[in-house]
């Protein structure tokens, strides 16, 4: 078994960094080298603008190299309790920017030519109990009038075609896509640094200070001066963005590839071949993957760690979830285990915006593989004048009380979410 991200693994590493000296002036500095700065850099570099990305390890290193692979447009919560709490009008904007997200990728892939494996594959929520698909219904019956009538209600006889385990029901998102995240965002890297971005790798920001109009940045590799910083790190900011860290919740995210499956394995398993979720708490979420192994994560601990003692004791807890749903696949080898930090906001809601003379876009909760370029390319439309398109303007951020980076909290969240999948 290997303990490193599948993405990662199995994808060509970016050749195209900068050996040069970090010096000089850039109309842009971006702080993290992911799918939001990227996303940025290629839309700035494409506008003309002088960009630097300063990536601390190498270009995919953090969330966007360490996720389950699925692009699923909706929210991450009920369309629903989305408009109860913000509003029929914030809801379907947030609903469609989901929607706005895989376009945006489908078409930089295609404009740019990224071999990454995309597909729009459809996502299915599946009901774990009875009294999920009921609320399930109930959620899709909005959604379907209201905003996105591409979706469809499936029975758990209609799941019979679509996946190998016994579930309640569950909702189709249509929309919904899949790629290889590793050479995505090493084809988006190269995409950027063509274009004129200048990328730099293990250079890792170590101050920033701000006076007339003009940001100074101190890195491990020399420094430079700006005119705009995007803050593009997520779970992965420093201390010396502390209004950041104090609303982001680093919490880890775990998963396991299985050696790849015959036809047989897949037919049994996944024939419909989309990208699934269920409906618990701490809850499950599987797709094939280009080589046919099955990607399966979940929320397995409630830990801000992820080394290999940590990844492995949770791709134990992986693969015992992973028998109970697929009987059929117990005893199969698991090749790959890996974790990583995923950035959570306290309501589960991303922030896009601009605080303090920062740019930013972060706090994806579990959604940022299809959200981050889509939003990096609309924080670049911003700087470079163009109008502002971003769904997440006004919405209020305030800090998690207590809370200065790390989330000694988590373990008490685990509890209280376990207790739930108890009882409902």
């Amino acid at each position: 078994m290997k303990f490193v991200s599948y993405w990662h693994d199995t994808a060509p590493a970016f050749a195209g960094a900068s050996t040069a000296p970090v010096e000089g002036h850039f109309d842009v500095a971006v702080i993290g080298g992911g799918f939001t700065g990227l996303g940025a850099a290629l839309q700035l570099a494409r506008g003309g603008a002088r960009v630097a990305v300063l990536e601390a390890e190498h270009i995919g290193f953090g969330a966007s190299g360490r996720n389950g692979g699925h692009l699923n447009n909706g929210l991450a919560h009920s369309y629903l309790a989305a408009k109860a709490e913000l509003g029929k009008e914030r809801a379907i904007a947030l609903y469609r920017a989901l929607d706005d997200c895989i376009d945006t990728l489908e078409s930089v892939i295609a404009e740019e030519g990224i071999d990454c494996s995309f597909r729009r594959a459809g996502k299915l929520k599946l009901a774990s109990k009875p009294q999920h698909f009921a609320a399930i219904a109930r959620n899709f019956e909005a959604i379907h009038a209201e905003v996105d009538a591409e979706t469809a209600l499936l029975s758990s006889e209609d799941l019979k075609a679509e996946v190998g385990s016994s579930f309640h029901g569950a909702m189709l998102s249509k929309k919904s896509a899949m790629m290889h995240m590793g050479r995505y965002v090493t084809g988006l890297a190269a995409a950027a640094a063509r274009h004129g971005a200048t990328i730099f790798e293990k250079t890792r920001v170590v101050s920033q200070t701000q006076s007339g109009g003009v940001h100074r940045i101190e890195t491990s590799r020399g420094r430079l001066t700006a005119s705009n910083v995007i803050v593009a790190t997520g779970a992965y900011t420093t201390r010396n963005f502390s209004y950041f860290r104090r609303r982001i919740i680093a919490v880890g995210s775990f998963i396991i590839a299985t050696r790849p499956l015959t036809d047989k394995e897949v037919a049994a398993t996944m024939p419909g071949n989309r990208t699934c979720v269920n409906s618990m708490n701490i809850g499950n979420y599987w797709r094939l993957a280009p080589d046919n192994r099955l990607i399966f994560g979940g929320r397995a601990r409630f830990s801000a760690t992820s080394d290999q003692r940590s990844d492995a004791r949770s791709g134990e807890i992986l693969r015992t979830s992973l028998a109970a749903i697929f009987p059929q696949l117990a005893k199969v080898e698991i090749e790959y285990c890996w974790g990583g930090m995923v950035d959570m906001t306290k309501d589960r809601y991303p922030r896009a915006g601009y605080h303090d003379g920062l740019w930013y876009a972060m706090g994806y909760s579990g959604h940022g593989a299809q959200l981050s370029t889509h939003l990096g390319m609309v924080l670049a439309d911003a700087i470079l004048g163009r109008p502002d398109r971003n769904p997440l303007q006004g919405l209020d951020w305030p800090a998690v009380p207590g809370h200065f980076g790390k989330p000694w909290f988590l373990p008490l969240v685990g509890l209280y979410y376990k207790a739930l999948d108890r009882i409902q």
